[in-house]
């Protein structure tokens, strides 16, 4: 873990959030800048850099989070009406924590393009 890494802390429960989904392989909570009625972050508790930075032994990781997304969305309240998941990847792509992320975006109509 990456001692400056704040999802790694998060995952290690050295910074406290509000826990919306927790299992051995990732952790869902709000996220503290919401751009949507719903936006809640997704991240895996293994440190990966960003999406570019997957390994072949990560794709079932990967599948298993998008799963497990797919099913949050009855408990979110955003399945009829559908949301957004973003994967953000490094500079250009707006990721801000270089901790691979998904962030699920729901609760209003989401325009096109975005940013």
């Amino acid at each position: 873990m990456p001692q400056e890494c704040i999802f790694c802390k998060i995952a290690a429960k050295e910074i406290p959030v509000t826990v919306l989904y927790e299992d051995e392989h990732m952790i869902v909570f709000p996220d503290i800048n919401p751009v949507a009625p719903v936006h809640v972050l997704v991240i895996p508790k293994k440190h990966i850099a960003n999406l570019l930075e997957l390994a072949p032994e990560d794709a079932s990781l990967v599948g298993h989070i998008v799963f497990t997304i797919s099913q949050l969305a009855s408990q979110l309240g955003i399945e009829e009406d559908g949301f957004r998941l973003v994967v953000n990847t490094k500079d250009n792509g707006g990721q801000t924590v270089h901790h691979l992320h998904w962030h699920v975006l729901g609760g209003r109509f989401m325009t096109w393009p975005p940013g």
